[in-house]
């Protein structure tokens, strides 16, 4: 019978493949191979060592930091001996961490260094039943003084001194029903929820994905996405440990993109908003590149997007263009890659389909296992989501309107067993899960979705719009970070939009523009222009109900330790409707400068007073 919970496919490949290499990790500039039998050591040592610290079936083990192997064992360890795992972003203020934790009633957490391990002493006061906080890296750790401190080489020192042969039996007792994985949702409207996922539900899902998109050893992928996310969860570990896809960890998340490349990946899934930097930031490089560059990019880019609006490529755009980028980038060697968590813009879906990177969107929620439907190989699109990844998982539209709109239900095997620690249910109804997303299906049987139900929006005039649809269309531009379109309930579409500040300020300087800091170089008036520019260009491809007909730019980047955004970079439309209604309010008045006098706050604690005056731009036709 196939292994069906992560110890038991671990072990499994250890004792098959234990020389070939599962995990690498770059140190100091080095890549550093672990293979199966010493990434089933190591985690062994773990599990007998946190079971010697008393720790019991059920209880639960939070993770938080990078990437790295030590998360990956320290969360199959906790599975061995029958804990539940939660991970949390690494990003998370002490807040956030201290209410997961507590929420959770976490024993014990594998943190790997000093910037997490503050955060969990600043909040000890919250977290009475944490007993043990095991760091990996030591840098810094000496200054601490708390009982609670264990390095993760004592943790495997205590495991080793315990019998190995009772590692085998806590494998022999795993019920893969139970609950092992803690998962957190994204939280849009709220404090995220802990979705219970069990192993058997993990590793089936996993095994269904692999049969629409399959992978194997010889494939390699980079582990850049939030292990805490439901679909690192499926490739870091799932797809590691069933498939043998080799898993790599860079060195620093400043890293990134020189260590992809390094590697030259077979497969990657981005999250939309870095599908949008990559995008944004090649742009902003071609402004930066001499005349003939610029011609080339241009030439190759037409041809390009001419050849895949009639369903080819074009050899001369990949001669003059493409395979040199396709190699700056990483993706030479990609024979997959995934968009999903949240819609891309059509824009930026054609540029990298024009440039050959075999991209396909999928679609799904935390409380379904992540994905379940997948585009069809060699028929990327940004209209739709695909189709789901076989017969075991149904979907169907719910009320479809006359145009075949409804919401989005499904139901398959490998579902979720509930929140953890609420009343709080999810939308059930007779084994099939409400999403709150409205779509259709198209005349292929694909899946098209418009947007959740609650932020499809509607002039005062009737005109309906997905504010969604048009913030992607923004954010193609190299300029523009984030944008929060308005008009619900309104006379007609606004937007607020944050600047994205590392390419603007290059800009600037090129322009020999003087400026200190976001806040000033958005108010520059030529800045303005340029951004105005921008929204005008968007507003040619929109139908002229649903143009902006007003924007400013914000004072600050949304940032999600302001609650404006979740962790996975999704838009809180509450909080922003609420922080900051004033602006909004004035916007709608048709005041033209809107003073602003506040307070924000850094993720060190410090504080900075903002005053400024934001200035309300009219399209160019309507102000005509």
């Amino acid at each position: 019978m196939a292994p069906d919970t992560l110890p038991r496919l671990l072990a499994h490949n250890a004792e098959r493949y234990g020389s070939e290499v599962a995990l690498r990790e770059k140190r100091y500039g080095i890549w550093h191979s672990v293979t199966w039998a010493q990434y089933q050591a190591r985690t062994r040592l773990f599990a007998l060592g946190l079971r010697r610290l008393g720790m019991q079936p059920g209880e639960v083990i939070g993770l938080i930091g990078d990437n790295r192997p030590d998360w990956v064992m320290g969360e199959v360890a906790a599975h061995a001996i029958g804990c539940r795992s939660l991970g949390l972003y690494r990003d998370a203020l002490e807040d956030e961490v201290a209410w997961l934790l507590e929420h959770s009633g976490a024993s014990i957490v594998f943190a790997e260094d000093e910037e997490q391990v503050d955060k969990l002493l600043g909040a000890s006061n919250r977290l009475p039943a944490l007993r043990y906080i095991v760091f990996s890296d030591p840098r810094g750790m000496r200054k601490l003084d708390d009982p609670r401190l264990l390095s993760a080489q004592e943790l495997a020192k205590i495991g080793a001194s315990e019998d190995p042969a009772d590692y085998d039996a806590l494998l022999a007792a795993q019920d893969p029903q139970a609950v092992a994985i803690l998962c957190t949702t994204s939280g849009t409207t709220a404090r995220p929820k802990l979705a219970m996922l069990s192993s058997a539900a993990l590793v089936g899902h996993c095994r269904a994905y692999l049969r629409a998109d399959p992978k194997g050893p010889q494939d390699e992928y980079v582990s850049v996405l939030p292990l805490p996310w439901i679909m690192e969860q499926i490739y870091a570990l799932g797809w590691n440990l069933i498939a043998r896809m080799k898993v790599n960890f860079v060195e620093e998340p400043e890293t990134m993109m020189a260590d992809f490349r390094e590697i030259g990946p077979s497969f990657v899934l981005f999250a939309p908003r870095t599908w949008e930097a990559l995008a944004a930031e090649v742009r902003a490089r071609v402004l930066d590149a001499s005349p003939l560059k610029r011609r080339l990019y241009d030439a190759g880019m037409k041809m390009g997007l001419a050849a895949l609006d009639k369903g080819g490529r074009s050899a001369a755009a990949d001669q003059i263009l493409f395979r040199a980028l396709r190699d700056r980038l990483g993706f030479s060697n990609l024979t997959s890659a995934s968009t999903g968590g949240a819609a891309l813009g059509p824009e930026t879906f054609r540029f990298f389909l024009a440039l050959g990177v075999p991209l396909r969107q999928l679609y799904g929620q935390t409380e379904l296992l992540g994905a379940y439907t997948l585009q069809e190989k060699g028929r990327g699109d940004f209209d739709t989501v695909g189709v789901p990844f076989g017969p075991e998982v149904e979907l169907r539209v719910n009320e479809p309107d006359a145009n075949g709109v409804g919401e989005i239900v499904t139901r398959h095997p490998h579902m979720f067993q509930g929140y953890f620690g609420t009343a709080e249910v999810a939308d059930m109804r007779d084994g099939w899960m409400h999403t709150g997303d409205a779509g259709y299906f198209d005349r292929q049987g694909r899946l098209v979705v418009i947007d959740r139900i609650k932020d499809i929006a509607s002039t005062s005039g009737g005109t309906r719009f997905s504010p969604q649809y048009i913030e992607n269309k923004l954010k193609f531009s190299p300029y523009i970070a984030e944008a929060v379109v308005l008009g619900d309930g309104r006379p007609h579409l606004a937007a607020m939009i944050c600047i994205r500040f590392p390419i603007v300020s290059k800009w600037a300087e090129r322009q020999r523009i003087a400026f200190t800091t976001y806040t000033d170089l958005a108010a520059r008036p030529q800045v303005q222009a340029l951004l105005a520019a921008e929204v005008a260009r968007v507003n040619a491809t929109l139908p002229e109900a649903q143009r902006i007909r007003d924007f400013l730019l914000l004072y600050k980047e949304l940032d999600a330790d302001d609650d404006e955004l979740t962790r996975t970079r999704k838009v809180r439309r509450g909080v922003i409707n609420q922080k900051y209604g004033d602006i909004i309010e004035a916007i709608y008045r048709g005041e033209a400068a809107i003073p602003v006098d506040t307070t924000i706050s850094f993720q060190d604690g410090t504080k900075s007073r903002i005053r400024t005056t934001l200035l309300v731009q009219r399209t160019e036709k309507e102000a005509a």
